[in-house]
């Protein structure tokens, strides 16, 4: 959606029963906004749920998750801040797409 020089906009959709995956970062945090359905977020050792209207700010250095275990498909806004936004600073440790 947006991009410069210290962050970075997306809109993303996660289908019913599908996730995300486990990954980190180590140059830059996210924040994720949640539009429409239901957000099953993993943020280090918690996990929690989100709903429409609904956010977390996901630090530099924090594992983290996302899936979309609702009915409807998941809609979000990712804002990304930090000094690099290349795929290969996604570090992943879980992954069911074999991207690890």
């Amino acid at each position: 959606m947006d991009l410069a020089e210290r962050y970075q906009v997306k809109y993303i959709t996660v289908n019913p029963g599908a996730s995300l995956s486990v990954q980190m970062h180590h140059h830059r945090s996210e924040h994720w906004i949640i539009i429409t359905g239901t957000a099953l977020v993993r943020k280090g050792e918690e996990e929690f749920m989100l709903s429409e209207n609904q956010s977390v700010f996901i630090p530099v250095g924090t594992i983290h998750a996302l899936a979309n275990p609702g009915k409807i498909p998941l809609e979000l806004i990712e804002v990304q801040s930090g000094s690099y936004f290349g795929e290969d600073d996604i570090v992943r440790f879980e992954d069911k797409y074999g991207r690890c």
